[in-house]
């Protein structure tokens, strides 16, 4: 299941795919902007593997391509527009996507050979390439191949952890949850001290928190 900006998305033991709830830019995936008070599904297709909602919705299915719908003004879809779209739509031609992860108006996702892609969103540097620029298609994080499957967007940061262990964040830092003892956003990734036993993480709006295999549970940031 995922869950949106007042709307919620979820994929039954079938593989199909429901939505409910808010729907002013689409992101039912249903090919309206009319709100739902109860699940409605999404197209016929019995291949859904995944799903995260933010101001929009992204999906992943079985075959390793990636769909996505609903809002779009910072070029969140990865259509290369900015333009909002009711129904899903494939985000490029790959079909190697392994994970993804959304929130707001940013999205990222991760593909086979252990490269981490975003795109949407960009003003406090999330998308990790370098700049303020938003971007419309999958731009890739980086030239490191190493990433895990734990990973995740936030408001204004995406988080990830790497083969070896190593935590990285990147993006906005105005409540020092880059961890870097400023408040200045960092644009490329930036490791979270020098921990090699890091197993999970989630971001959320201006904080972040993530478990190591010792069992023990860490967050930081706004509070």
């Amino acid at each position: 299941i995922g869950a949106g900006y007042n709307h919620s998305i979820a994929i039954k033991q079938n593989g199909t795919l429901w939505s409910w709830g808010a729907n002013g830019s689409g992101q039912l995936g249903d090919g309206s902007t009319v709100a739902k008070l109860s699940p409605v599904q999404i197209g016929t297709a019995t291949n859904w593997a995944q799903v995260e909602g933010g101001a929009h919705t992204l999906a992943r299915k079985t075959d390793g391509t990636v769909w996505a719908w609903g809002s779009n003004n910072s070029g969140q879809l990865g259509d290369g527009t900015t333009a909002n779209k009711s129904a899903p739509q494939q985000v490029g031609v790959g079909t190697t996507w392994t994970g993804i992860s959304t929130q707001w108006s940013t999205s990222v996702a991760r593909r086979a050979d252990g490269t981490l892609w975003s795109w949407g969103r960009n003003s406090n540097g999330q998308i990790g390439d370098g700049t303020t620029t938003n971007r419309g298609t999958p731009t890739q994080i980086g030239s490191a191949t190493d990433w895990s499957a734990a990973f995740s967007a936030g408001i204004g940061n995406i988080t990830a952890i790497k083969a070896n262990g190593t935590l990285w964040i990147w993006g906005e830092n105005n409540f020092q949850q880059i961890t870097d003892g400023t408040t200045i956003n960092r644009t490329t990734p930036f490791q979270v001290g020098v921990d090699t036993n890091w197993t999970s993480i989630n971001c959320g709006s201006s904080f972040a928190i993530g478990s190591k295999s010792d069992g023990t549970v860490w967050s930081w940031g706004y509070n």
